[in-house]
Protein backbone atom coordinates (compact mmCIF):
# COMPACT_ATOMS: atom_id res chain seq x y z
CA UNK A 1 0.00 0.00 0.00
CA UNK A 2 1.27 3.45 -0.96
CA UNK A 3 -0.17 6.75 0.25
CA UNK A 4 0.94 10.27 -0.19
CA UNK A 5 -0.13 13.62 1.01
CA UNK A 6 0.33 16.52 -1.27
CA UNK A 7 0.49 19.86 0.04
CA UNK A 8 0.52 22.96 -2.12
CA UNK A 9 -0.03 26.80 -0.02
CA UNK A 10 -0.32 30.14 -2.53
CA UNK A 11 -2.66 32.01 -0.06
CA UNK A 12 0.01 33.65 2.60
CA UNK A 13 -0.88 36.64 4.00
CA UNK A 14 2.52 38.12 3.76
CA UNK A 15 4.50 37.21 0.08
CA UNK A 16 1.86 35.20 -1.31
CA UNK A 17 2.78 32.48 -3.77
CA UNK A 18 1.19 31.83 -7.10
CA UNK A 19 2.71 28.43 -8.38
CA UNK A 20 1.87 25.98 -5.25
CA UNK A 21 -1.52 24.81 -6.12
CA UNK A 22 -0.54 24.44 -9.45
CA UNK A 23 2.67 22.01 -8.07
CA UNK A 24 0.21 20.11 -5.93
CA UNK A 25 -2.17 19.51 -8.56
CA UNK A 26 0.28 18.05 -11.22
CA UNK A 27 2.28 16.10 -8.49
CA UNK A 28 -1.36 14.02 -7.21
CA UNK A 29 -2.39 14.24 -10.94
CA UNK A 30 0.73 11.93 -11.90
CA UNK A 31 1.24 10.04 -8.90
CA UNK A 32 -2.29 8.50 -8.81
CA UNK A 33 -1.40 6.13 -11.54
CA UNK A 34 1.23 4.65 -13.20
CA UNK A 35 1.86 4.72 -16.87
CA UNK A 36 -0.39 2.04 -17.94
CA UNK A 37 -3.47 3.80 -15.95
CA UNK A 38 -2.89 1.15 -12.77
CA UNK A 39 -3.61 2.73 -9.17
CA UNK A 40 -0.24 4.16 -7.76
CA UNK A 41 -0.61 6.54 -4.89
CA UNK A 42 -3.69 6.95 -2.40
CA UNK A 43 -3.51 10.68 -2.19
CA UNK A 44 -4.65 13.29 -0.03
CA UNK A 45 -4.40 16.95 -1.59
CA UNK A 46 -4.58 19.49 0.68
CA UNK A 47 -4.55 22.92 -0.18
CA UNK A 48 -3.76 26.41 1.40
CA UNK A 49 -3.88 24.67 4.28
CA UNK A 50 -4.23 27.42 6.68
CA UNK A 51 -2.72 26.41 10.00
CA UNK A 52 0.21 24.77 11.36
CA UNK A 53 -2.36 22.51 14.07
CA UNK A 54 -3.89 21.29 10.68
CA UNK A 55 -0.73 20.98 8.49
CA UNK A 56 1.31 19.00 12.22
CA UNK A 57 -1.85 16.40 11.99
CA UNK A 58 -2.12 15.88 8.72
CA UNK A 59 1.56 14.79 8.53
CA UNK A 60 0.96 12.93 11.89
CA UNK A 61 -1.69 11.05 10.00
CA UNK A 62 0.56 10.18 7.19
CA UNK A 63 3.14 8.34 8.95
CA UNK A 64 0.81 6.41 11.22
CA UNK A 65 0.37 2.92 10.31
CA UNK A 66 2.60 0.35 8.08
CA UNK A 67 1.96 1.43 4.73
CA UNK A 68 4.69 0.78 2.35
CA UNK A 69 5.36 3.99 1.27
CA UNK A 70 4.48 6.93 2.89
CA UNK A 71 5.11 10.38 0.50
CA UNK A 72 4.96 13.77 1.82
CA UNK A 73 5.16 16.47 -0.90
CA UNK A 74 5.20 20.25 0.11
CA UNK A 75 5.27 23.43 -1.71
CA UNK A 76 4.73 26.61 0.49
CA UNK A 77 7.14 29.12 1.86
CA UNK A 78 10.08 27.41 3.84
CA UNK A 79 12.45 29.12 6.28
CA UNK A 80 15.41 29.03 8.46
CA UNK A 81 16.25 30.82 11.73
CA UNK A 82 19.12 32.49 13.26
CA UNK A 83 19.72 28.77 15.08
CA UNK A 84 19.70 26.92 11.85
CA UNK A 85 16.64 25.13 12.00
CA UNK A 86 14.17 24.89 9.40
CA UNK A 87 10.22 25.43 8.95
CA UNK A 88 7.34 24.75 6.46
CA UNK A 89 5.49 28.02 6.87
CA UNK A 90 2.29 28.29 7.05
CA UNK A 91 -0.37 31.04 6.74
CA UNK A 92 -0.83 31.58 10.28
CA UNK A 93 2.93 32.23 10.64
CA UNK A 94 4.16 35.24 13.25
CA UNK A 95 7.34 36.00 15.27
CA UNK A 96 8.39 32.95 16.69
CA UNK A 97 6.32 30.27 15.55
CA UNK A 98 6.12 30.54 11.73
CA UNK A 99 5.34 26.95 11.07
CA UNK A 100 5.96 23.01 11.21
CA UNK A 101 9.52 22.60 12.40
CA UNK A 102 11.54 20.24 9.61
CA UNK A 103 12.95 18.48 12.95
CA UNK A 104 9.43 17.39 14.02
CA UNK A 105 8.52 16.41 10.61
CA UNK A 106 11.47 14.00 10.38
CA UNK A 107 10.81 12.52 14.33
CA UNK A 108 7.39 11.84 12.98
CA UNK A 109 8.99 9.72 10.18
CA UNK A 110 11.39 8.56 12.40
CA UNK A 111 8.90 6.82 14.51
CA UNK A 112 6.68 5.76 12.04
CA UNK A 113 6.31 1.99 11.24
CA UNK A 114 5.88 2.67 7.72
CA UNK A 115 7.90 0.89 5.61
CA UNK A 116 9.55 4.03 3.27
CA UNK A 117 9.01 7.36 3.86
CA UNK A 118 9.73 9.87 1.42
CA UNK A 119 9.54 13.75 1.64
CA UNK A 120 9.90 15.79 -1.10
CA UNK A 121 9.78 19.49 -0.44
CA UNK A 122 10.02 22.16 -3.15
CA UNK A 123 10.34 25.30 -0.84
CA UNK A 124 13.13 28.06 -0.02
CA UNK A 125 15.73 26.31 2.20
CA UNK A 126 14.12 22.99 2.45
CA UNK A 127 17.93 21.57 2.09
CA UNK A 128 18.70 22.26 5.77
CA UNK A 129 15.74 19.34 6.27
CA UNK A 130 17.44 16.66 7.51
CA UNK A 131 20.54 18.21 8.97
CA UNK A 132 22.14 18.82 12.39
CA UNK A 133 20.58 22.11 13.89
CA UNK A 134 20.30 24.17 16.85
CA UNK A 135 22.26 22.48 19.90
CA UNK A 136 22.42 18.91 17.63
CA UNK A 137 25.63 17.88 16.87
CA UNK A 138 23.86 15.42 14.17
CA UNK A 139 20.94 14.72 11.79
CA UNK A 140 19.27 11.29 12.93
CA UNK A 141 17.54 9.67 9.49
CA UNK A 142 15.86 6.93 10.46
CA UNK A 143 15.76 3.48 8.66
CA UNK A 144 13.96 3.60 5.51
CA UNK A 145 13.62 7.87 4.99
CA UNK A 146 14.48 9.33 1.52
CA UNK A 147 14.76 13.29 1.12
CA UNK A 148 14.42 15.13 -1.87
CA UNK A 149 14.79 18.65 -1.83
CA UNK A 150 14.40 21.91 -4.43
CA UNK A 151 17.36 23.58 -2.99
CA UNK A 152 20.49 23.99 -0.52
CA UNK A 153 19.91 25.05 3.42
CA UNK A 154 20.89 28.44 1.83
CA UNK A 155 19.52 29.14 -1.24
CA UNK A 156 15.90 30.11 -2.51
CA UNK A 157 13.57 27.35 -4.76
CA UNK A 158 12.37 29.57 -7.68
CA UNK A 159 8.55 29.69 -9.38
CA UNK A 160 7.20 30.42 -12.45
CA UNK A 161 7.98 27.52 -14.89
CA UNK A 162 4.93 27.36 -17.22
CA UNK A 163 3.31 27.99 -13.70
CA UNK A 164 5.30 25.42 -11.42
CA UNK A 165 8.59 25.92 -9.71
CA UNK A 166 11.50 25.27 -11.21
CA UNK A 167 12.38 22.04 -9.13
CA UNK A 168 8.63 20.82 -9.75
CA UNK A 169 8.46 21.24 -13.47
CA UNK A 170 11.68 19.04 -13.25
CA UNK A 171 10.28 16.54 -10.57
CA UNK A 172 6.86 15.89 -13.05
CA UNK A 173 9.32 15.40 -16.03
CA UNK A 174 11.25 13.35 -14.43
CA UNK A 175 7.74 11.16 -13.00
CA UNK A 176 6.41 11.03 -16.40
CA UNK A 177 9.26 8.97 -17.27
CA UNK A 178 12.58 11.09 -17.67
CA UNK A 179 14.04 9.11 -15.01
CA UNK A 180 12.73 5.55 -16.22
CA UNK A 181 14.91 2.54 -15.88
CA UNK A 182 14.66 0.48 -18.89
CA UNK A 183 12.05 -1.73 -17.24
CA UNK A 184 9.82 1.44 -16.31
CA UNK A 185 10.76 2.08 -12.83
CA UNK A 186 11.44 5.32 -11.09
CA UNK A 187 12.86 5.98 -8.07
CA UNK A 188 14.13 8.48 -5.53
CA UNK A 189 17.87 8.27 -6.81
CA UNK A 190 17.13 8.07 -10.69
CA UNK A 191 14.95 11.34 -9.76
CA UNK A 192 17.10 13.23 -8.33
CA UNK A 193 19.45 12.47 -11.42
CA UNK A 194 17.50 13.12 -13.64
CA UNK A 195 16.98 16.73 -11.60
CA UNK A 196 20.62 17.07 -11.03
CA UNK A 197 21.82 16.63 -14.39
CA UNK A 198 19.00 19.55 -15.41
CA UNK A 199 19.90 22.06 -13.52
CA UNK A 200 24.17 23.99 -14.27
CA UNK A 201 25.91 24.74 -11.54
CA UNK A 202 24.73 28.50 -11.17
CA UNK A 203 21.13 27.45 -10.70
CA UNK A 204 19.63 26.32 -7.48
CA UNK A 205 21.17 22.99 -6.71
CA UNK A 206 18.79 20.29 -5.24
CA UNK A 207 19.43 18.33 -2.07
CA UNK A 208 19.48 14.33 -1.48
CA UNK A 209 19.63 12.03 1.39
CA UNK A 210 18.39 8.95 2.30
CA UNK A 211 19.01 5.98 5.11
CA UNK A 212 17.52 2.75 2.70
CA UNK A 213 18.95 -0.09 1.56
CA UNK A 214 17.04 -0.28 -1.66
CA UNK A 215 15.28 2.29 -3.71
CA UNK A 216 11.67 1.93 -3.75
CA UNK A 217 9.37 2.52 -6.77
CA UNK A 218 7.82 5.92 -6.45
CA UNK A 219 5.88 4.93 -10.46
CA UNK A 220 6.06 2.51 -13.42
CA UNK A 221 5.82 3.41 -16.60
CA UNK A 222 6.00 1.26 -19.91
CA UNK A 223 9.50 -0.05 -20.34
CA UNK A 224 12.01 0.53 -22.60
CA UNK A 225 12.10 -2.76 -23.83
CA UNK A 226 9.56 -6.00 -23.89
CA UNK A 227 10.81 -7.50 -20.43
CA UNK A 228 10.49 -10.67 -22.49
CA UNK A 229 12.66 -9.57 -24.67
CA UNK A 230 15.03 -8.27 -22.06
CA UNK A 231 14.64 -11.38 -20.29
CA UNK A 232 15.84 -13.52 -23.72
CA UNK A 233 19.71 -11.17 -23.01
CA UNK A 234 20.91 -14.67 -21.21
CA UNK A 235 19.79 -16.87 -24.04
CA UNK A 236 21.23 -14.73 -26.36
CA UNK A 237 24.30 -14.35 -24.83
CA UNK A 238 25.02 -17.38 -22.49
CA UNK A 239 28.38 -15.45 -21.16
CA UNK A 240 28.50 -11.73 -20.94
CA UNK A 241 31.44 -11.29 -23.00
CA UNK A 242 30.65 -13.45 -25.38
CA UNK A 243 29.92 -12.14 -29.20
CA UNK A 244 27.00 -12.71 -31.07
CA UNK A 245 28.78 -13.59 -35.24
CA UNK A 246 26.44 -11.98 -37.34
CA UNK A 247 26.18 -12.51 -41.34
CA UNK A 248 23.53 -10.80 -44.56
CA UNK A 249 20.44 -13.61 -43.16
CA UNK A 250 19.92 -11.49 -39.90
CA UNK A 251 19.08 -8.98 -41.92
CA UNK A 252 14.81 -9.14 -43.23
CA UNK A 253 15.43 -6.80 -46.01
CA UNK A 254 18.54 -9.27 -47.78
CA UNK A 255 15.70 -11.00 -49.27
CA UNK A 256 15.20 -12.11 -53.00
CA UNK A 257 11.37 -11.06 -52.82
CA UNK A 258 12.72 -7.58 -52.31
CA UNK A 259 13.78 -5.76 -54.87
CA UNK A 260 17.22 -4.18 -54.34
CA UNK A 261 20.55 -5.81 -54.01
CA UNK A 262 21.31 -8.94 -52.17
CA UNK A 263 23.81 -11.07 -50.99
CA UNK A 264 24.00 -14.60 -49.59
CA UNK A 265 23.07 -15.97 -47.28
CA UNK A 266 20.01 -14.95 -47.55
CA UNK A 267 17.41 -13.98 -44.88
CA UNK A 268 17.11 -16.90 -42.47
CA UNK A 269 13.54 -16.41 -40.51
CA UNK A 270 15.24 -17.76 -37.24
CA UNK A 271 18.24 -15.26 -37.39
CA UNK A 272 15.73 -12.40 -38.30
CA UNK A 273 13.77 -12.32 -35.04
CA UNK A 274 16.94 -12.83 -33.39
CA UNK A 275 18.02 -9.61 -35.04
CA UNK A 276 14.97 -7.71 -33.97
CA UNK A 277 15.77 -8.54 -30.21
CA UNK A 278 19.27 -7.51 -30.84
CA UNK A 279 18.19 -4.51 -32.88
CA UNK A 280 16.00 -3.76 -29.80
CA UNK A 281 18.88 -4.26 -27.47
CA UNK A 282 20.88 -1.84 -29.22
CA UNK A 283 17.93 0.74 -28.99
CA UNK A 284 18.63 0.63 -25.19
CA UNK A 285 22.45 0.65 -25.07
CA UNK A 286 22.42 -2.82 -23.86
CA UNK A 287 23.98 -4.37 -27.18
CA UNK A 288 26.39 -2.63 -29.50
CA UNK A 289 27.83 -3.55 -33.01
CA UNK A 290 31.94 -4.68 -33.58
CA UNK A 291 33.52 -2.90 -35.63
CA UNK A 292 30.70 -1.50 -37.42
CA UNK A 293 28.73 1.99 -36.54
CA UNK A 294 25.18 0.53 -37.36
CA UNK A 295 23.92 -2.91 -36.49
CA UNK A 296 22.62 -3.52 -40.15
CA UNK A 297 26.20 -3.17 -41.75
CA UNK A 298 27.34 -5.24 -38.80
CA UNK A 299 25.07 -7.97 -40.53
CA UNK A 300 25.79 -7.20 -44.07
CA UNK A 301 29.28 -7.36 -43.18
CA UNK A 302 29.45 -10.33 -41.37
CA UNK A 303 30.93 -8.77 -38.34
CA UNK A 304 29.23 -9.32 -34.45
CA UNK A 305 27.95 -7.61 -31.61
CA UNK A 306 28.40 -7.30 -27.88
CA UNK A 307 27.05 -6.62 -24.45
CA UNK A 308 27.85 -2.67 -23.44
CA UNK A 309 28.99 -2.53 -19.53
CA UNK A 310 25.00 -1.45 -19.14
CA UNK A 311 23.84 -4.98 -21.17
CA UNK A 312 26.60 -6.66 -18.25
CA UNK A 313 24.16 -5.35 -16.13
CA UNK A 314 20.97 -6.30 -16.75
CA UNK A 315 22.59 -9.69 -18.23
CA UNK A 316 23.48 -10.28 -14.16
CA UNK A 317 19.71 -9.15 -12.74
CA UNK A 318 18.19 -11.49 -15.37
CA UNK A 319 20.66 -14.57 -14.70
CA UNK A 320 20.08 -14.13 -10.92
CA UNK A 321 16.38 -14.00 -11.67
CA UNK A 322 16.07 -10.10 -10.01
CA UNK A 323 13.85 -9.24 -13.40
Amino acid sequence: MKKALIVGINDYPIAPLTGCENDAYAIKSILDTNGDGSPNFDIELKLNVSTKSELKTLIIDLFKGDSDVALLYFSGHGYIDDLGGGFLVTPDAQKNDLGVGMDEVLNYANVSKCKNKVIILDCCHSGVFGSPSGNNNKADIGDGITILTASKSDEVSLENIGGHGVFTTLLLEALKGGAADLRGHITPGSIYAFIDQALGAWDQRPVFKTNINKFVSLRQVNPQIPMQTLREITRLFPSPTEQIDLDPSFEFTNDKTIEHEYIEPFAIPENVEIFKKLQQMNKVGLVIPVDEEHMYFAAMNGKSCKLTALGFHYWRLVKDKRI
